[in-house]
């Protein structure tokens, strides 16, 4: 793809890095099979080719306007565009210039300024957020339906473990997951106790996704130093007693803390920290094997869900490009796993985005649930706290992190046999019951 940037643009260390990315596109139009807004709107400014167009008309030096904006904001940041290209353009750097560019310059209505602000208030924060939830599920009953579905249960936290272990981690103390599944985090710390690894949780908070995901870059980068300013005494080169890894249980953190060294680049302070951190950063399935899953109790027992479905999110199979990883520890302790249409497809979920922009993320929530429950699993298993309560709040079973089918403490068992009603083919009699209705 030919460039002209604009001079002030150029020469900047941002400006050729868009110039970059936009001369490796060439135009072929894969990324547009695999987009899900494009599948459902069919406007090609809606895929990833029209919004790559679209940004380099404004680099070199169209007016910003809201409709641009518009089609920015409907884009799921789900990657499956980078991982079906050919060419390997960077669509999320791109992107994220893109959407700085516009809200600089582009003022938005009212409400969308009011709920943006919002949300960047409230969820990166987990002193604002957790109150707010734990307000909102004792009030449940009163609540319109569209707010019920976004407080699905999502465990306790249970008991946990105070020893110690030659091999330590450090675990991101993210915002959302502890308020909303607490289950899942206390999982993955009695998970590692069990197999010989202490997690160590030196405090920091929010990864950054949030404000990079709404256009507040500055605010973003602010979080990650905050985050390396609280890991860094456990991974420097001379740390007493080093941290072997950074593990991130949301894969949507993992991608944006692994993604913390190209942020940061720029800053002398922080840049080889940044690089630090990036390259310890790990997903649960890239730190535990099979062989350490098979020191625990097998999952695989009386009132435990045999058969499953599972959701890879987005942020795992193209963000972390980890694809079929989570998929093989499963199988590997016994679970079968289901056939799932349409696997690499985006369940709508995408941050904030299914506040923002309900009823898209409506659409491809009731398309991944068609899939997902096709073969009447017992309980769908996911690997990130977005996907989870998204997909939860309208499911016809349980949806849990992974992690917590092997929880020692089996915290989350109760949770999930109360709701399980079998493990055999059958389970989503209500999904049958709708496509007998539709039929």
């Amino acid at each position: 793809m030919q460039t002209n940037l604009l001079s002030e643009l150029a020469d900047t260390d941002a400006g050729r890095e868009a110039d970059r990315i936009l001369r490796s596109c060439v135009h072929c139009g894969f990324c547009t099979a695999t987009c899900p807004t494009y599948q459902l709107l069919g406007d090609e400014l809606d895929g990833p080719r029209g919004r790559i167009y679209q940004i380099k008309s404004l680099l070199e030096g169209d007016e910003p306007t809201r409709t641009v904006q518009t089609h920015l904001d409907r884009c799921l940041t789900c990657l499956n565009c980078m991982t079906t290209c050919p060419s390997g353009v960077q669509y999320d750097k791109l992107l994220a210039t893109g959407r700085e560019l516009v809200e600089q310059q582009v003022d938005r209505p009212l409400m969308e300024r009011v709920m943006r602000r919002m949300l960047r208030l409230l969820v990166p924060y987990p002193g604002r957020l957790l109150p707010l939830v734990k307000l909102g599920r004792i009030v449940k009953p009163l609540l319109p339906a569209a707010l019920k579905a976004k407080l699905p249960d999502g465990g306790e936290l249970g008991p946990l473990p105070s020893r110690r272990h030659p091999r330590r981690v450090i675990m991101l103390e993210n915002c959302a997951e502890p308020a909303l599944t607490p289950a899942a985090v206390g999982a993955a710390i009695r998970v590692l106790d069990a197999v010989g690894i202490e997690v160590i949780r030196p405090g920091g908070g929010c990864c950054g996704a949030v404000s990079e995901h709404l256009a507040a870059g500055d605010e973003a980068r602010g979080f990650m130093r905050r985050n390396i300013d609280a890991w860094w005494p456990y991974i420097a080169p001379n740390a007493p007693e080093p941290a072997e890894a950074i593990l991130v249980t949301a894969s949507g953190c993992g991608a944006m803390v692994k993604d913390y060294g190209h942020h940061l680049k720029d800053d002398p302070a922080y840049a080889h920290k940044a690089a630090r951190v990036s390259e310890l950063t790990r997903d649960p399935s890239e730190l535990l094997t099979a062989a350490d899953l098979a020191q625990l109790p097998t999952p695989v027992e009386p009132g435990v869900p045999q058969r499953i479905a599972f959701h890879p999110p987005c942020t795992l199979q193209h963000g972390q490009g980890l694809m079929g990883r989570v998929e093989a520890l499963l199988r590997d302790a016994g679970f079968e796993l289901l056939p799932v249409r349409d696997a690499h497809s985006c369940c709508g979920s995408a941050g904030t985005y299914s506040i923002l922009q309900a009823e898209l993320s409506g659409q491809l929530r009731a398309r991944k649930l068609d899939a997902l429950q096709q073969g009447g699993p017992a309980l769908i298993a996911t690997a990130n706290v977005g996907c989870q309560t998204h997909l939860a709040g309208a499911a016809d079973v349980p949806v849990v992190h992974w992690l917590e089918l092997f929880d020692p403490a089996l915290a989350a068992s109760s949770r999930l046999r109360q709701s399980v009603r079998s493990s055999t083919p059958g389970v989503g009699s209500r999904t049958a019951e709708r496509r007998s209705a539709a039929a």
